[in-house]
């Protein structure tokens, strides 16, 4: 059973849990979920003999911070000195996959490998979305006009977990409870304005050396998986599988797919087998 810990940093008290022995592999939530999105994935890998490690991030689950100029950055570094985790492997979903990478162009040598899943990445334009995307996000910004949070989480829920070009209410059962659970919790706190701005990782990602795994779901919006298409190419020591039937949080959504897929990239990493060959790798679907 994962094992609870807080961190206390700069006014904020960060949330976290950790579980398990060995490689520590440490878990970076999406912008619209929190730690509890790795709930399966953190079992499954402490089972399997990791040291795994996920947190809440300011404005995000447990984890309480006061309006102050703060770096998600600055709080991951120093959250792994305090635990006394010298390098990792990063997985991170949607932003937290911008802050894997991010972390692994200003920390290479703590880095040991990524996984990015549905990855957000630093300094990328502002994508162009299809109409049916546009309308959905017309909907929501007048439900944000008008503070109905109630309704903003649901069309959320549409976007992110259903994917934008499904049918509303693709997910259901206790997948879309906990999003709504997660996303409601992020929608209630309030609001952080004094993030400092990152350096855009867009043009300098290519030069990350650690191993990667990238994987998208084929239900994500259009620029998601066109960035994880160019990704594939730039990140010249990665691996890329686009998952079928789900969208942009295939790892919330299918864990029985995404687990596998995860076990064997990180017991590669780790020695227990060969790097994964593409024979492998295609057999989930290869981008």
């Amino acid at each position: 059973m994962a094992t609870p810990f807080e961190v206390r940093l700069d006014g904020a008290t960060f949330s976290g849990e950790s579980d398990g022995f060995g490689l520590p592999v440490v878990f970076l939530h999406a912008g619209v979920a929190d730690r509890r999105m790795w709930e399966s994935q953190m079992t499954e890998l402490a089972d399997a003999g990791f040291h795994v490690i996920a947190y809440d991030r300011r404005g995000h689950g447990d984890t309480e911070s006061p309006d102050v100029p703060f770096s998600h950055l600055d709080d991951l570094e120093a959250i792994l000195d305090q635990l006394s985790v010298h390098a990792a492997v990063f997985v991170g979903s949607s932003a937290g996959g911008a802050l894997a990478i991010d972390f692994a162009i200003e920390n290479p040598e703590r880095t040991v490998g990524l996984v990015l899943v549905g990855t957000a990445l630093s300094g990328s334009p502002e994508p162009e979305l299809p109409e049916e995307a546009e309308l959905i996000l017309d909907a929501l910004h007048y439900a944000e006009d008008r503070g109905n949070t109630g309704s903003v989480n649901k069309i959320e829920a549409h976007l992110w977990l259903d994917g934008p070009l499904s049918p509303n209410g693709r997910v259901d059962g206790p997948a879309r409870a906990l999003f709504l659970d997660m996303n409601g919790k992020v929608l209630a706190k309030p609001k952080l304005t004094q993030e400092e701005e990152r350096e855009p990782a867009v043009d300098v990602v290519g030069g990350i050396a650690a191993p990667t795994l990238l994987v998208v779901g084929e239900l994500d919006f259009p620029h998601i998986l066109e960035r994880h298409g160019d990704l594939s190419e730039e990140m010249e020591n990665s691996f890329a599988v686009v998952l079928e039937d789900t969208a942009h949080l295939p790892s919330l959504e299918k864990p029985e797919i995404f687990n596998p897929l995860l076990l064997e990239f990180l017991d590669a990493v780790a020695g227990h087998s060969d790097v994964g060959d593409d024979e492998d790798i295609d057999e989930d679907g290869e981008d």
